[in-house]
């Protein structure tokens, strides 16, 4: 008789999914591209207010916690900047973030592959999450289910944040998506359906815009924002910046956690979907899977919430544990509260942090690619936007940029463990560069541009000085008009600034061969009969 398998009481699945903002129009306006979003009155987003700037009876224990987990300086960025008595009652300082929320849909309703039963998913909450002064915006989905087998579960880790199809097999049939999705109402009416089994329109999609397609769920959900290469058109765009995964936190009660294996620890951490109890690669690669992708503080006997294990790849978070530890499962001060607010947060920062990065580079790329180096007007653009993308980087330093946010034990390992495997720290270390040399180029042609304006400057004022000295002799003047009728003096005084303007003017013009016969005239070493050569050169072509 076989054993049945890990039953997973409880489930909840995040998608984070990082994307770049483009605006134009009304949205391009403001430095806040929310401010849009909130002016639609069709729109289903609907502006959060958090539990610290909300009703006091909101405000539970939980958030508490979640307060006290982090730095001073990032509780400032994530919760806002509060009052002191001295300090007016409205003086409350806003946070780094802002949230956007839709209430219309209730379930997410999937089958992960063709032939099994779907599978109806609760709906916690899907927001936007903005950022000041920077144009990302991160969608957030987080789902939750009961009494699911482990493989089911892992299926859905696996197919679940599919942004669009990566291919099809034999039969049509998308691969590593979900075999069909679709968002549910309150009421069970079906809002929206994914067509990944459409395999043209991806296809033709890529070949005529050189950019994925979004699959339709997913674009209908983050209405009225629309993809940048898509055929809707709109103020508030937005572009993919990473792998078309989105990056996905699970929280995993089960009946038993001590029932499973090797295999399944790895295909829990790595998000490898369900498997037939091997491993999904080969030993040696997975040689140092528990030293590089576990955190085992609370894996023993021991502890409120015994054999409790955290599996992380960067791209994903896995907590799991005992159905049956309380502190697990507790959603005020225990584990699953843990996980939906500080774990969070954790999650979210390093997200943030790479998909900033990501798109000051992708905004340097744009800015090349632009580049016309013989149209004026386009090379006084592209400095313009090379100086706002070194702005805006700076900003980001020295708002967002921090690599030690708490130091409680537990959050500050999973926060390492998340910076070390989605290798934050040498991307801002890189992106860094880059804009510095960039930087550092812009200066060096100002420099260049200022060098090249004081030779001409100083060439014009050599040789005027000769015919300014000449004419102003002891203040002799050659042309006694001083008693002449005024439309004479005006005529002799219009002809001499006609001459003279012309005179600068070619001087200017000439001024880079005049400065090549000043450094000959000036050099000892040459005889006369070269520094003659150089003068001829003035007006040799």
């Amino acid at each position: 008789m076989s054993t049945p398998p890990v039953q997973v009481e409880t489930l909840h699945q995040t998608l984070l999914w990082p994307l770049r903002l483009l605006r134009s129009g009304a949205a391009a306006r403001s430095r806040r591209p929310w401010e849009w979003l909130q002016a639609q009155t069709d729109s289903p987003w609907r502006e959060l207010q958090d539990e610290y700037t909300g009703e006091p009876d909101k405000f539970h224990e939980r958030h508490y916690q979640e307060f006290l987990t982090f730095l001073p300086y990032v509780q400032r960025v994530l919760f806002g900047e509060g009052r002191s008595p001295q300090q007016a009652d409205d003086c409350l300082g806003e946070s780094g973030m802002k949230t956007f929320r839709r209430y219309d849909v209730a379930a997410f309703e999937v089958v992960t592959q063709p032939g099994r039963a779907p599978l109806r998913l609760q709906v916690v909450h899907i927001d936007l999450i903005f950022f000041y002064d920077i144009d990302a915006v991160l969608l957030n989905v987080e789902l939750r289910g009961e009494q699911l087998p482990l493989p089911e579960a892992q299926e859905l880790l696996y197919r679940l944040g599919r942004a669009y199809p990566a291919g099809w097999d034999e039969r049509g049939l998308p691969l590593h998506c979900l075999a069909e999705s679709r968002f549910l109402d309150a009421e069970g009416r079906v809002l929206a359906e994914s067509d990944t089994r459409e395999r043209e329109p991806f296809i033709a999609h890529v070949q005529q815009r050189r950019a994925p397609r979004i699959a339709r769920h997913w674009a209908w959900l983050l209405e009225p924002l629309v993809p940048d290469h898509g055929e809707k058109s709109g103020p508030l765009r937005y572009r993919q910046v990473e792998y078309y995964r989105m990056p996905v936190m699970a929280y995993l009660a089960l009946d038993d956690p001590q029932r499973l294996s090797r295999a399944d620890f790895v295909r829990l951490g790595l998000v490898c979907g369900a498997g037939d109890g091997q491993l999904p690669y080969g030993e040696q690669h997975l040689a140092e899977f528990e030293a590089r992708h576990c955190w085992d503080r609370f894996w023993c006997s021991q502890g409120a919430a015994p054999y409790t294990r955290y599996l992380s790849c960067g791209h994903a978070l896995v907590v799991l544990g005992s159905a049956r530890a309380s502190f697990f499962t507790h959603r005020e001060r225990g584990v699953l509260a843990q996980f939906r607010h500080q774990h969070f947060m954790l999650f979210l920062l390093v997200h943030f942090q790479k998909a900033a990065l990501l798109m000051f580079s992708d905004r340097l790329v744009d800015a090349l690619r632009r580049l016309n180096i013989g149209d004026v007007e386009n090379v006084r653009i592209f400095k313009r936007e090379i100086r706002a993308c070194f702005e805006g980087f700076l900003r980001f330093t020295h708002r967002y940029w921090f690599l030690d946010v708490s130091e409680q034990v537990q959050a500050r390992a999973l926060h390492r463990l998340l910076l070390q495997h989605l290798e934050v720290q040498p991307l801002y270390a890189e992106v860094k560069q880059r804009i510095e040399d960039m930087a550092q180029y812009l200066e060096t042609d100002n420099v260049r541009r200022q060098a090249n304006t004081v030779v001409r400057l100083t060439v014009v004022t050599i040789f005027g000085l000769v015919g300014t000295i000449t004419t102003g002799f002891l203040g002799m003047n050659l042309l006694a008009e001083a008693d002449s009728p005024l439309w004479q003096r005006l005529a002799v005084f219009g002809l001499t600034l006609g001459a003279t303007l012309w005179l600068t003017a070619y001087t200017i013009v000439k001024s880079k061969r005049l400065s090549d016969f000043l450094d000959a005239l000036s050099d000892e070493r040459l005889p006369l009969r070269a520094k003659l050569g150089s003068l001829l050169a003035v007006w040799r072509e």
